[in-house]
């Protein structure tokens, strides 16, 4: 039986994304090909998809004979539209599980490798005005990189593409006007704009973006603010990337060797990633819970009985003491944690909430989360689905969910995601978004007044009215809100 180690990554729009980074460009492939693919996916499938027994073309009998299976897959076109007719429940129960062309292309996305220009952004959009009341807003840009490099900063505003004005309906449509597709070529063109709260106005500047690949450190930020003699950490952590472990170990080591007592973890635009840098993070933040219970796993009742049986222990995530290379963690042993969330933040960033909730106080700040408990795994064509002994005919990989994750109470399907309370319901005001880590910027304010006891009043919060239609992001993962085990 093979043992898969996590990897969760997560995936909002994961359709437009998916086909602009791994076209399908082997569906048009030779018959005897396309049966040794769909025999794979429905193999795949069979074994390790979390919602199998939902599926009745999934069922272990549903075939008397491997020509039967054979017949049935060749009532398929593509080995996506077999994977589709496998998913269950899509998009209500199973929003993440997907199927790609080229694996090569999806591992690299996993450590941190693809192209970007350095520019993550969003659209907003109000439906309660008019169309001149939609643009792409800027959440942060990676130094060094061809945006940083353009004068691209947190809170730049554009209102056009390639000279196509962004409206309402451009943004919210299933139909591409021009815009989406784009955003997804290696150069394009945007349209600087102010906005004042009403009426957005372009200006006469336009700036040309190119794509290069970039390896992303998720720590974007990590610092030490001493507010009324208050020593607060404050980091920055946009996605759980096992090969910045060491990274993260050492930036609360900076932590330590400061005297932080308070801590603040900004997940705000977190959308997942390893579900060990997970257990690490959540490591770091305690320390007094070394091989207590962090998580548990649930499987479809095939590889569930078969855990239970022979591997009990092996559906057990405990709390560390150590990086995976053996460094021993710079641990702040806190009994309580600040983090901030919004819609994007998903998978990895929602299992630390949910991991660390039964052991110290979580106080979360923002905006509701996801909603993302399942986990994936990338099953490759081979025998026993490792990469090892992989079809070399074909590089198509699939990402089922094949577990879901429950606290060590037992605290699962979040589906809602996790929501603030209401004195910490804050929305980024997309307009005036200040910058990340300034005492000033708005959530993470929230977050000081609550920890000095400065009074959250004081702070002139105003809660706007923030309508987030439609956040694509092209500059982080391709892949959003998946959860994915790696070997």
């Amino acid at each position: 039986m093979k043992r898969f180690k996590y990897n969760i990554f997560a995936a909002l729009f994961f359709g437009f994304i998916l086909t602009g980074c791994f076209d399908d460009n082997n569906d048009v492939i030779n018959p005897s090909t396309a049966t040794e693919i769909g025999d794979f996916v429905w193999k795949g499938m069979n074994s390790y998809y979390l919602y199998k027994d939902d599926v009745s073309d999934l069922a272990d009998d549903r075939f008397e004979s491997q020509g039967g299976l054979t017949n049935y897959i060749t009532g398929f076109t593509t080995p996506k539209t077999l994977f589709e007719n496998l998913v269950f429940d899509r998009p209500t129960t199973d929003k993440f599980s997907w199927i790609v062309s080229d694996y090569q292309a999806l591992e690299a996305v996993f450590a941190g490798v693809s192209k970007k220009n350095g520019m993550s952004f969003g659209f907003f959009a109000d439906p309660d005005t008019n169309s001149n009341n939609a643009y792409g807003y800027v959440r942060y840009v990676l130094p060094s990189s061809n945006a940083a490099n353009n004068g691209i900063v947190r809170g730049t505003i554009f209102n056009s593409v390639n000279g196509v004005e962004i409206t309402y309906d451009s943004v919210t449509s299933q139909i591409d006007n021009g815009i989406i597709s784009s955003l997804g070529n290696d150069v394009y063109t945007i349209g600087l704009a102010t906005y004042d709260g009403l009426v957005v106005t372009p200006t006469s500047t336009t700036t040309e973006l190119t794509k290069t690949v970039l390896t992303e450190n998720p720590i974007l930020q990590s610092s030490v603010l001493d507010v009324n003699s208050i020593k607060i950490g404050y980091l920055m952590y946009n996605s759980f990337t096992a090969n910045y472990d060491d990274q993260l170990n050492a930036a609360f080591a900076d932590f330590q060797a400061n005297s932080v007592t308070e801590l603040v973890l900004d997940f705000r635009y977190n959308p997942g990633g390893s579900v060990h840098s997970a257990i690490t993070l959540s490591s770091l933040v305690t320390g007094q819970f070394t091989s207590q219970v962090f998580s548990t796993e649930q499987w479809n009742s095939k590889w569930q009985s078969y855990y239970e049986q022979h591997a009990p222990a092996q559906l057990i995530n405990s709390f560390v003491s150590q990086t995976r290379n053996g460094q021993t963690l710079n641990s702040l042993n806190l009994t309580k944690v600040y983090v901030i969330t919004t819609g994007r933040s998903a998978s990895a960033s929602e299992l630390v909430i949910n991991g660390l909730n039964p052991y110290i106080d979580v106080v979360q700040i923002g905006t509701a989360t996801t909603g993302k408990f399942q986990a994936s795994v990338t099953l490759y064509d081979s025998p026993n689905f490792s990469k090892t002994g992989a079809n070399p005919g074909h590089k198509y990989a699939m990402q089922p969910l094949v577990l879901k994750s429950l606290n060590s109470v037992g605290f699962t399907d979040y589906f809602n995601g996790f929501t603030p309370g209401s004195t910490m319901e804050l929305a980024e005001d997309f307009s005036n978004m200040d910058v990340l880590g300034n005492e000033t910027e708005p959530l993470l304010a929230l977050a000081i007044a609550d920890i000095t006891g400065s009074g959250k009043a004081s702070l002139m919060i105003k809660k706007e009215k923030i309508n987030s239609i439609r956040a694509i992001d092209f500059m982080n993962h391709p892949l959003e809100s998946t959860m994915h085990i790696g070997e």
